[in-house]
């Protein structure tokens, strides 16, 4: 190797290459460039000076906090859509004085509450967007999707903690006891409503919002902009395959629960399916951690490259890198901030969803299915659209794929665990209509892109699918209660 370098050195013609972000000082001549770049400070677009470890294209200029330079940088957000979001923050403080305030007004405390976690949810999204920007590429992008996932995570941990078991719990009666014993600390909170299937099916509907309603959009918005759209294999296929294998992994205890329904004992046939979702979320997670691996170790060079060229087709590259930049310090600062209030506004959202269930006659299906995942997928909505809105489609579906492979791989398994460890029947038993459209409309997806095109026409037809579903969800009765078939 170093006879290599040596000979590149004495014909003068290789230089090393440098990033395109960055410059060198305006007084440092050329023909020093090659040999002072790692002694002379870097520079990047804006002429900022570039933090050691730090990407150019995140490089914010300056340190700590300022807070006036804060809040501008977090109103102005992305774009124009997270903007006019964020004009929603005067809900944040109404939403929690109203739960504490008015504690019996369970609609009001639930719409200011699901109302409030739109703009949370998107400062969530967009300091790890501007934290994302600091990194690479590949851990870039990784990092903002697994950010994005918190809001989901906690959802899905106070549901389970707050939910009962079903009738007929197979754990037994020391179960059985702790649980009451635990309700029975809250007083008037004994009677515990069922929530896994809300649950389940928030699980499955946060998988059809990203695949239908939020790639439609992308492909729709960036439609319209262009005849058609183009993205990389090595995003699509491989989340097309890992998705496919989630599906199948998810149907299998539905599937066995229906096929033996008729000739197993119903608390048997109970205690069998909760304990197959157990040994399937294990090797779910399995699953993601290798999905890391790939990306992140043995292919990291190929997404990498991908996401670099996609960059530069970036329609508004040029006004995105002048823009003003958040610190770490502001970006951890904004993630603390979003998080706590996001944390908040779930546990008084999901504190309602008996009552507007059983007083305004929501089904628990359209609750979970449709209801939950879009209120908290918006942050990651509104990004994924712009980004195809601005013909970044590799970085759009990375985004949109990632985020839907982090469900079912990792963060349905996870609520699978944690209910195990809260003694509740968590399993991954889903009403097979739910399943079923998962499953087709994987099945849809993979076949637009498997092409590597994208137009609004796909757009518009993966969006009416949505719209199909939803309608249908509306009309899809509760479970019957005690486990009756």
């Amino acid at each position: 190797m170093f006879r290599r370098n040596q000979a590149s050195t004495s014909n003068g013609s290789t230089e090393p290459k440098l990033d395109a972000d960055v410059t060198t000082p305006p007084h440092q001549a050329a023909g020093q460039r090659g040999n002072r770049q790692s002694v002379l400070p870097s520079y990047n677009h804006n002429g900022d000076k570039v933090t050691k470890h730090i990407k150019p294209a995140g490089e914010s200029g300056r340190r700590w906090i300022h807070p006036w330079h804060f809040l501008r940088i977090c109103f102005r957000s992305t774009c124009f859509a997270s903007r006019c979001v964020n004009v929603l923050w005067p809900v944040v403080p109404a939403a929690i004085a109203v739960n504490y305030a008015l504690p019996s007004n369970h609609l009001l405390i639930f719409i200011l509450n699901y109302i409030a976690m739109v703009p949370t949810a998107n400062l969530v999204g967009f300091a790890g967007q501007e934290l994302a920007r600091k990194l690479s590429k590949v851990f870039g992008v990784l990092l903002e999707t697994t950010l994005s996932g918190v809001v989901e995570i906690i959802l899905f941990s106070v549901l389970i903690k707050r939910s009962a078991n079903p009738s007929g719990n197979p754990n037994g009666a020391a179960e059985g006891a702790e649980g009451k014993s635990a309700e029975g600390e809250g007083g008037g909170e004994s009677e515990a409503h069922n929530l896994i299937p809300v649950i389940q099916a928030a699980i499955l509907g946060s998988i059809l919002a990203n695949l239908l309603l939020c790639l439609g959009l992308c492909f729709f918005f960036g439609g319209l902009r262009r005849h058609e759209q183009r993205f990389d294999d090595a995003v699509s296929e491989v989340g097309s395959g890992l998705l496919l294998v989630a599906a199948f992994a998810l149907l299998v205890p539905s599937a066995f629960s229906n096929a033996l329904g008729d000739r197993v004992e119903m608390e048997e046939l109970r205690s069998k399916v909760l304990n197959i979702s157990r040994i399937t979320a294990i090797f779910l997670m399995i699953a993601y951690f290798i999905y890391i691996w790939f990306q992140m170790h043995t292919h990291h060079g190929i997404y990498d490259s991908v996401l670099e060229e996609d960059e530069a087709r970036d329609h508004d590259r040029e006004k995105d890198l002048a823009k003003d930049k958040l610190t770490f310090s502001e970006c951890a600062i904004a993630l603390v901030i979003s998080i706590t209030c996001v944390a908040l506004h779930v546990i008084f959202l999901v504190g309602q969803i008996e009552h507007i269930v059983e007083s305004y006659g929501v089904k628990d299906a359209f609750m979970g299915l449709i209801l939950v995942p879009i209120v908290e997928k918006a942050a990651e909505h509104l990004t994924a659209i712009d980004e195809a809105w601005d013909n970044q489609m590799n970085f759009a579906l990375a985004h949109v794929l990632g985020a839907t492979i982090q469900t079912a791989l990792f963060n349905a398994p996870l609520v699978v665990m944690i209910g195990w460890g809260l003694h509740k029947d968590m399993n991954l038993n889903f009403e097979i209509f739910q399943i079923v459209m998962v499953v087709l409309a994987i099945i849809v997806v993979g076949n637009f892109l498997r092409d590597g095109k994208s137009n609004y026409l796909e757009g518009a037809l993966t969006v009416i699918c949505y719209i199909i579903i939803a309608v249908t969800t509306f009309f899809y009765p509760n479970p019957a209660p005690n486990g009756a078939e």
